[in-house]
């Protein structure tokens, strides 16, 4: 990408859907975390610390699977919203004589200290980030040598049905641009990580009423576009809206349910020891000096 920052989102408008999103887990959010978790199968290593990135929106149902999977693996939940951390801490709190509280660990809510686990789990946030690359940087600092990352977002061809529609009312665009899978690919190599391995799937919902789909798209996010429409619409633009969304979505093979398309992009990468620069002076913090030793007893 030619810039760290997505060229189609507000960083005001961004910063104003994170304090104000719903405190709630998305079915979506919910079933692509589901997705993500059946491919921990493919990693050998189990992690012995793990941090899950905004859980509330990321998943809970997802979190509870991970941590199924790794019942004895330290977990951090990190909130960076007050109110989501509220609900992330009730939903995970269990009664001194909860069967739960001894069969697995309960979770911390912190921010990660630097290189301070294995995993960092972050699901389907990373679209909404104004700048995506000091995002990226974070979860970087937060994994130690030989971690590793796993995440997902929306990709390109997101509600492609919704912008054809928004394009023929001759409307302004009606969502802000999703980042391509290979472009994450190369931010996360910037940001110091390596092997990055992405892929994609498409997701179709489909919805009986206009209603219900307007619905679903307030609760997964916002317009971040700085293009979009600059005040409030009316009823009239609203009935305009349900009215173009009910002839131009039915899809026949759904029985003529409203159709959406949603592309799920898919990443995982490691955090390598690292690399120190030859010349005439060096400079390497002691953190990245204990990582260097340590690598390099294992070698002898």
């Amino acid at each position: 990408m030619s810039s760290a920052r997505p060229p189609t989102i507000d960083p005001v408008a961004a910063a104003r859907w994170h304090a104000a999103a719903p405190a709630v887990s998305p079915w979506l959010h919910e079933e692509v975390g589901r997705r993500m978790q059946d491919r921990l199968q493919w990693i050998v290593q189990a992690p012995d610390s793990w941090c899950d990135w905004e859980s509330v929106r990321g998943g809970l149902q997802a979190h509870s699977l991970v941590s199924a999977r790794y019942p004895r693996a330290r977990s951090v939940i990190h909130e960076t919203s007050a109110a989501h951390d509220k609900v992330a801490r009730e939903a995970f709190a269990r009664p001194w004589w909860s069967p739960g509280r001894w069969s697995a660990a309960n979770p911390e809510f912190a921010n990660p200290e630097p290189a301070s686990v294995q995993m960092l789990w972050a699901n389907m946030g990373l679209h909404t980030a104004a700048d995506p690359q000091a995002l990226i940087a974070q979860w970087h600092r937060a994994l130690a040598v030989d971690g590793y990352l796993m995440f997902s977002c929306l990709g390109p061809d997101t509600l492609r049905e919704l912008h054809a529609v928004y394009a023929a009312m001759g409307w302004p665009p009606a969502g802000h641009a999703f980042t391509d899978m290979h472009d994450w690919g190369d931010m996360l190599v910037q940001a110091g990580f390596a092997e990055p391995v992405m892929d994609m799937e498409r997701i179709t919902l489909t919805f009986a009423t206009p209603e219900r789909l307007v619905q679903e798209l307030r609760e997964l996010g916002c317009n971040l576009h700085p293009g979009r429409h600059a005040a409030l619409r009316g009823r009239h633009w609203r009935a305009q809206l349900y009215s173009a969304l009910s002839q131009r979505l039915a899809d026949p093979k759904n029985d003529g349910q409203l159709a959406l398309t949603f592309e799920i992009i898919y990443g995982h990468a490691f955090k390598p020891a690292p690399r120190v620069r030859v010349s005439e002076s060096s400079a390497v913090s002691l953190q990245d000096m204990r990582a260097m030793l340590r690598k390099g007893g294992e070698r002898t």
